[in-house]
């Protein structure tokens, strides 16, 4: 079986949201090979009409409109579009952007780790090549050192970089069990995808590619996220080590991280009590009380990197759809019998 067979059998779907893409969506359509059986436009109140201009201009038979009356953001969008390709019983789907800056002809590089069972969901990198990367903006790039290191607290993906990027693929096994109505609708979208897919157990897997920068201009304002995106990050955060290490299951990390954290408070608030007291009467702090709140300082941050060390290690690596598969395949034998 050739993998063009494959891929056919596997009903590929693939999913654009559309806002102010109007002079690069057909490009991108026309640019999707034939392993994909369905193609979701989702005009979300987009002011350009794109839904309207891709049926009125685009003849491919695999081409689905769907509208929103109001703006969801890219969040929304790509849910409409997940629902919209489970109901028609898609086996993978394909997140790719409607501004040509993604490649259409690597979806088979995102679909194969998903075939050969070797992830649940994957990801574009675009910091695999030194060379591509030089042409990046240096704005971009430190903002997406900065985002990457937040994701990979708030996610506990740490083997992943590149957050942001929006060339997704993932198994409908895995998509038919994320929250949909809980996911964040607008730029912190694909941020909050990984949080879900780790409170999943789901394994996630970087694809390199290249990344073209046009004439398009992004609707994404860095003045504008930043303190909301700080404040998911670390609302995710609390929310993973809750999940993972207390209500899920319970770990050397789950003493690891408390006492950590309560050493290291303890020091801060001792140390800085007894610095500013002997400031104040112009007298030397005694040696005791220095390495009173010397060592908890030092023992508390050997803690918490042996918790971190612990939440490295504990990255996600048996595929989700694989065990759903099996527990079905248990569930029809017993029926059988």
């Amino acid at each position: 079986m050739n993998s063009s067979s494959l891929v056919i059998e596997s009903a590929i779907a693939v999913v654009i949201p559309c806002y102010k893409v109007k002079q690069h969506i057909l490009d991108v359509i026309s640019s999707i090979g034939p392993e994909v059986s369905r193609i979701y436009i989702i005009d979300d109140k987009c002011p350009d009409n794109s839904g309207n201009y891709v049926e009125e201009h685009c003849n491919d038979q695999r081409v689905i409109v769907l509208r929103h009356e109001i703006n969801q953001g890219v969040g929304g969008a790509v849910m409409t579009g997940y629902r919209a390709a489970l109901a028609d019983d898609a086996e993978i789907i394909i997140k790719i952007d409607g501004d040509g800056q993604m490649d259409p002809s690597l979806i088979l590089y995102f679909i194969a780790p998903i075939l050969s069972g070797e992830a649940d969901y994957t990801k574009g990198n675009r910091f695999y090549d030194l060379e591509e990367i030089r042409t990046m903006p240096l704005l971009r790039l430190f903002g997406n050192a900065v985002l990457s290191l937040m994701t990979k607290l708030s996610s506990g993906y740490w083997n992943l970089f590149d957050p942001t990027n929006g060339f997704t693929a993932i198994h409908s096994d895995v998509a038919r069990h994320l929250p949909f109505k809980k996911i964040s609708n607008r730029y912190f979208f694909e941020t909050d995808m990984l949080f879900r897919l780790n409170t999943l157990r789901a394994v996630v897997v970087d694809v390199p590619m290249d990344a073209k920068y046009g004439e398009e201009v992004s609707n994404l304002k860095i003045s504008k996220i930043a303190l909301e995106f700080l404040y998911k990050h670390t609302r995710n955060l609390i929310k993973r080590i809750f999940y993972n290490y207390y209500l899920r299951d319970l770990s050397i990390a789950s003493i690891e991280l408390p006492i950590g954290l309560m050493m290291l408070v303890f020091s801060i608030v001792f140390g800085g009590y007894h610095w500013m007291q002997a400031s104040q009467l112009a007298v030397p702090t005694s040696t005791g009380t220095v390495m009173l709140a010397a060592m908890p300082l030092l023992m508390g941050l050997q803690l918490i990197l042996a918790f971190i060390n612990y939440d490295i290690a504990s990255v996600p690596t048996r595929t989700l759809h694989r065990k759903i598969h099996f527990r079905e395949y248990l569930v029809s034998k017993k029926g059988e019998q």
